[in-house]
């Protein structure tokens, strides 16, 4: 019955998220329904779920999480100003005479929307709706134009400020402190958002790099797929980057202000996202495009997201609390030390290396499939804190789990056939765009992302070395 009843408990979770029930509903509903069933036949303690008023207090009044609103606005206000359609057709203008130029323009725009924003959806969807046109008119092969508009609308995902690193922050200090505990060091280290978003600088830049090669080669040995486009002779080159300074100069700013503050320690993140999201609200008065409907609609689009993340906080509260009173941590903590400890009863263990690195494969793994059907706000209030501690008891550096997670995540919403960005990009792609070419189109930018993954796994440094030197 230990073992059953969280594996039960999980599975059905799974198939009602793939019915279509709401995130929160499915997550808080089954497991009560959990919850009674152990009750009725005496294999659930009724005291863990007294803990959830505390559990919700807890979520209402975490400093961290503040930012969440505040960085949802300022994403959702920067979309209204347009500042990613004047950015996308100056970059255009800037790589024009380049074979493959409005590709790598796409991609920046992403990572500056990326660094600007951190809402993949978002991204995505204004990605698609402006420059899919474009590259499809231009003559860029479906496939290509796709695969390169939901791969720069990842980015979001490892790009700073990124709304799954605010989460993650959170989630792993709590981690990292109750592993160390558990270690017998009651002078426990602290981890925070700063942390990560440095962390993820170097990942995600090396990632926007990758990018934009693998269009530089596309366009070169692969001239089918990306035409040749005829420079304009007729605009002056000191315009154009008059231009492009004029599109870039608002949006860097705002992001220095941002990330700046943070990684020089004037501000935590939830100031700094409140700086953001003034800047955001100055950046479009500055446009023009601040008016009390756009303010309106801003702030209602902002209450409806945030709404929809802390109510999947209370049931994923619930969920967790359920199964860890089934003994569900428990399970999973004895066939994680089972690998990593080379257990002969286990045919797992003998198969996999002894040592934490077992244990993390296999957690990337199920995380991995996980992100077909779970989006990143349950998995990291649902499965973080039940892996987290028991990895990090492991001695795995709680920076480098973090951003490893990430771009896990990064690289699920691309795979098909169910990545959420595929779904946002389908919604808003011409019919004469088939699902299959979206499909083939993220290949190449899911092998990079893997690519990605194993590099930090074979060098962590790429993701703790610059914290050390900078908040350490």
């Amino acid at each position: 019955m230990d073992v059953i009843m969280p594996l039960l408990l999980f599975t059905s979770v799974s198939i009602v998220l793939l019915i279509g029930y709401p995130v929160a509903l499915s997550l808080g509903g089954t497991a009560l329904a959990f919850a009674a069933i152990g009750l009725l036949t005496d294999s659930f303690d009724a005291t863990f779920l007294l803990a959830l008023p505390n559990r919700i207090y807890g979520i209402m009044t975490n400093q961290t999480l503040i930012a969440v609103p505040l960085f949802v606005f300022m994403g959702v206000m920067l979309e209204r100003s347009k500042v990613a359609e004047e950015l996308l057709g100056t970059m255009a203008d800037l790589f024009g005479s380049l074979r493959g130029g409005l590709g790598i323009s796409v991609i920046l725009v992403g990572m500056l929307l990326a660094a600007s924003t951190g809402i993949v959806g978002a991204t995505v969807i204004t990605m698609g709706l402006l420059s899919l046109p474009i590259m499809l008119k231009r003559g860029y092969h479906p496939s290509i134009a796709t695969g390169t508009i939901c791969a720069a609308g990842t980015l979001g995902q490892i790009i700073p400020p990124s709304i799954i690193l605010i989460l993650l922050g959170d989630v792993l200090s709590a981690a990292y402190q109750q592993a160390q505990l558990n270690m017998g060091i009651f002078a426990p280290e602290t981890l925070s958002v700063g942390d990560l978003f440095v962390g993820a600088l170097i990942p995600g830049l090396l990632l926007v790099l990758c990018y934009i090669l693998y269009i530089i080669a596309i366009g070169f040995f692969r001239r089918d797929l990306i035409p040749e486009i005829t420079s304009d002779t007729s605009q002056d080159s000191d315009s154009i980057l008059v231009r492009t300074i004029k599109a870039l100069l608002p949006p860097l700013l705002l992001i220095i202000a941002v990330l700046g503050s943070i990684l020089t320690g004037a501000a935590t993140p939830t100031e700094a996202a409140a700086v953001g999201a003034v800047g955001a609200m100055i950046l479009a008065l500055f446009k023009k495009e601040l008016h009390f409907s756009v303010l309106k609609e801003v702030v209602y689009n902002t209450t409806q997201v945030t709404s929809m993340i802390f109510f999947i906080f209370i049931g994923a509260a619930i969920f967790s609390l359920v199964f860890r009173g089934f003994g569900g941590d428990q399970v999973i903590e004895e066939f994680l030390l089972s690998i990593s400890e080379n257990d002969p009863d286990s045919w797992l263990a003998q198969i996999l290396p002894p040592g934490a690195f077992g244990p993390v494969l296999i957690v990337m793994l199920v995380m991995f499939l996980l992100g077909f059907i779970l989006d990143f706000i349950e998995i990291t209030f649902v499965v973080v804190p039940i892996i987290a501690p028991i990895l990090l008891t492991m001695g795995i550096d709680p920076v480098w789990l973090g951003i490893m997670i990430a771009i896990n995540l990064q690289t699920s919403f691309l795979t098909p056939p169910f990545g959420f960005a595929l779904f946002y990009l389908r919604a808003v792609a011409p019919d004469s765009v088939k699902t299959s070419d979206i499909y083939k189109g993220i290949i190449p930018f899911i092998l990079i992302q893997l690519g990605m993954l194993g590099a930090l796994a074979y060098c962590p440094q790429l993701a703790t070395w610059l914290p050390g030197e900078i908040l350490k």
